[in-house]
């Protein structure tokens, strides 16, 4: 990043910046009236310990103007946000002192953020200036050049960090109230639940508020320290405290004994007062003591001790515990879509919600909720977001920040239970391995009979396995139909209830007597699928578990999918093929992935569906080669189709084709330009590309976009569909770049079936070329 004093102290900067030529004794940390500083021009502090300039907070692509410690090797860490209600979606933004006074931040098409506003000067001697101290300060310049009167300063406006010679309090004179707030998320610097300040009663203590209840208090100021937070306590090695209390204002302020140490003292989002001392070569700030909210259980070093009241289903031995990995039933889950919820907002929910057992941020940028109400099997995984389970503590004692010992009872019974559960478990996987196994010699049966024969067996098979299984844990057991049963939840398969129909048969919608809608296939008499596809199925989606696996909404209802929803339907999507091929207990390609085998649900969170074609893997397994190729015409990868080849990166392709449709609204196959009847939507996305034209192919009922997220899911999906397999991203690959951890995306090279890539596939009811390669069976279901 280029730094100020780069361009202040030469002739044509200056000129640059549109103001008089610069004196090479003027110095960097500061601005005067009329200069700017750009995105990705930054001040530096006289000694170079603060910064100040745009940033992006962790894996946010939001641009906000703050100041951080300026050696930090890594993405900043804000001490200080000017403009945490209100990020900027791009590198717009340009800050500026100007001739009124007024510290502003101008972006995009002219929109302004003013952050003094009230308090500038129409003075025409104004300096702006960085201390090392992390203070900003808006100044008058008297006559003889000296500091004059602060105007405005950034300590006056903390955020959520509080920094040696802040003030944490009131001014009782003016109402000033100086107080932090935590991030609502770690990507986000708005407010969130919590709130840090001095009691207005007068009692002379610190105060945390959540959502505006009182949740924790330091206890009164006493002998240089407050009386129930010994961490609040005069450290002669460390700190030095400060109350001050008086008619004109009463607040707590601290400094560091040894000028060389930097500290800081955090607000974060679990409600605790994090104390922060940079490492010796800076490097990192170390945490190195926990002063607000409560003490970390001994036994749980990682759980968070979240402090709050007790509830009929909650005692005081519940912990939060956050481990990585997920949960294997999904279906045990429900979600709160809302971005103004925190993390520590889901656990309020969760806590006081009985049958409540884990809960994690819902969206990527760690706001909304997902809740777990049962006790499902949980996988670690550390390449997994965190999950905050409740668990039971094992009979020692914990002290809280007031100094009350609790005591835990021991319960190993749970996990004597737990490990005879695993066994059953993992028992129960190596019968349904047999049993497959055996199987699979059903499928050569191709004579009605003899298939209706072999679903019987195969029906009493799993009524012995299953019925055991339920009578060990009634909620992972299977529950098998009679054709009376479904008979009725689909009206006698009635037209009304047909969703379509695929290489397997008719599809139905249909109700179960508890309310419960559910999808059933109908076996064709005439189907090119039996029991072998029927079979892979049902074993998969009984060993697969995953919150994105089980078409897109019509044209009429296109404009509900506004573009918040299509990016997590695309990322669910590829979290579910993730799942599929990376951490699920068997690698599994897909091999029909397409926009009707998608499904919605209610919160219009995407479900993988139909696994008849699907191909299990070894982990150590990356291809295969088969005779008779399976898949749907516009989705398959030409490897595939042209030589029966099969991988991963099948799959991936399938998700370039699905994430060009998601983006512009038009199916692969049915896709016609005004210029050529037979271009597929790959070839018009590449030559659009080629021409730099790219945008152009958003969907038309998007009433509004942003265009870097747009070209980032178009350029994402060209690598997908890249004719050399080898050139394609694996789908861990494809979610870090449609998450912005690669910041940096590769230039995509000539997709499969492009103008020149020398493959041609024809589309479906065309008149030249084939319709099948190497007895390709065609699959297409149709929404109604």
């Amino acid at each position: 990043m280029a730094k100020v004093q780069n361009f202040i102290l030469f002739l044509v900067p200056c000129l640059f910046l549109g103001i008089p030529c610069c004196s090479t004794q003027e110095v960097p940390f500061r601005l005067m009236q009329g200069q700017q500083l750009k995105d990705g021009e930054n001040l530096l502090s006289r000694n170079g310990v603060f910064e100040l300039g745009f940033f992006s907070p962790r894996s946010s692509t939001n641009r906000y103007f703050g100041i951080w410690y300026s050696k930090l090797p890594h993405n900043p860490e804000a001490v200080w946000v000017a403009n945490p209600e209100d990020p900027i979606s791009d590198e717009s933004g340009v800050f500026s002192l100007d001739s009124d006074g007024k510290l502003k931040i101008t972006y995009g098409q002219g929109q302004v953020i003013v952050i003094n506003a009230g308090q500038g000067s129409s003075g025409s001697n104004l300096t702006a200036t960085l201390l090392d101290t992390g203070n900003f300060e808006l100044r008058q310049v008297n006559s003889d050049g000296t500091d004059g009167q602060i105007l405005w300063q950034s300590f006056d406006y903390p955020t959520n960090n509080l920094l040696p010679g802040m003030k944490l309090g009131m001014n009782l004179k003016t109402g000033e109230n100086w107080t932090l707030s935590s991030w609502l998320s770690n990507q986000i610097p708005r407010a969130g639940a919590f709130k840090l300040g001095m009691d207005p009663n007068g009692a002379g203590q610190l105060v945390i508020w959540r959502r505006g209840n009182v949740y924790w208090n330091s206890g009164v100021w006493r002998n240089g320290g407050f009386q129930m937070s010994p961490e609040l306590t005069q450290r002669d090695d460390l700190y030095q405290f400060r109350f001050i209390s008086n008619s004109e204002e009463r607040y707590f302020s601290f400094s560091v004994v040894n000028t060389n140490t930097i500290s800081r003292w955090e607000l974060n989002a679990w409600g605790q007062i994090i104390e922060f001392i940079l490492a010796a070569d800076g490097s990192t700030w170390q945490q190195t003591a926990d002063i607000g909210s409560c003490i970390t259980d001994e036994t749980y070093p990682s759980a968070m001790c979240f402090k709050q009241n007790l509830t009929s289903c909650r005692n005081e031995s519940v912990l939060s515990v956050p481990t990585r990995g997920y949960y294997s039933n999904l279906e045990l889950s429900y979600t709160e879509n809302n971005s103004n919820l925190g993390i520590s907002d889901c656990h309020d929910r969760c806590w006081n919600n009985c049958s409540c057992i884990a809960y994690e941020s819902l969206l990527p940028d760690e706001t909304g909720c997902k809740f777990w109400t049962k006790q499902p099997g949980f996988v670690r995984n550390q390449n997994f977001p965190v999950v905050y389970i409740f668990v039971l503590g094992n009979g020692q004692e914990r002290t809280n920040a007031g100094g009350t010992k609790k005591s835990l009872k021991e319960q190993w019974w749970f996990w004597c239970v737990l490990a005879i559960a695993l066994g059953l478990f993992l028992l129960l996987l190596v019968c349904c391995y047999i049993k497959r196994k055996n199987l699979k010699s059903l499928t050569r049966i191709g004579k009605t009979e003899s298939q209706a024969m072999a679903l019987m067996e195969i029906k009493s098979e799993f009524s012995s396995l299953y019925n055991d299984k339920r009578s060990e844990n009634k909620s992972t057991a299977f529950k098998l139909f009679s054709f009376s049963q479904i008979v009725d939840a689909t009206d006698n398969f009635s037209f009304v209830n047909k969703l379509g129909e695929g290489g397997f048969g008719p599809v139905y919608k249909g109700m179960l007597p508890n309310g419960q809608p559910v999808a059933v296939k109908r076996l064709a008499s005439n189907s090119g699928q039996g029991l072998e596809e029927f079979m892979n199925e049902i074993t998969l989606i009984a060993d697969l578990q995953h919150m994105n696996l089980v078409r897109l909404l019509d044209s009429a209802k296109r404009k509900l999918l506004d573009w918040e929803k299509r990016i997590a339907i695309i990322e669910g999507i590829a979290q579910g093929l993730l799942y599929l091929h990376k951490y699920s207990r068997m690698r599994v390609i897909h091999r029909d992935l397409k926009a009707s085998n998608i499904l919605l649900d209610d919160d219009l969170n995407p479900k993988i569906s139909d696994f008849g074609m699907a191909r299990i893997f070894g982990h150590n397994e990356t291809k295969a080669n088969t005779h008779r190729v399976v898949g749907t015409y516009g989705y398959m990868s030409p490897e595939y189709a042209m030589n029966g080849i099969f991988s991963v990166k099948s799959d991936v392709f399938s998700f370039g084709v699905l994430l060009l449709e998601i983006v512009s609204g038009k199916k692969n196959t049915a896709f016609h330009s005004s210029s050529d009847d037979t271009t597929t939507l790959i070839s018009h996305a590449w030559d659009l590309w080629q021409r730099g034209d790219v945008l152009e192919l958003k969907d038309e009922s998007l009433e509004s976009c942003p265009n870097n997220e747009l070209l980032t899911c178009i350029q994402v999906a060209l690598l997908c569909v890249q004719a050399n397999a080898a050139d394609r991203p694996t789908m861990s690959d494809v979610i870090s770049l449609l998450t912005n951890e690669v910041r940096f995306l590769q230039e995509p090279k000539e997709p499969a079936y492009g103008p020149s890539s020398g493959i041609s596939t024809p589309l479906p009811g065309s008149k030249s070329g084939s319709r099948s390669l190497n007895n390709l069976s065609i699959t297409i279901m149709e929404a109604r």
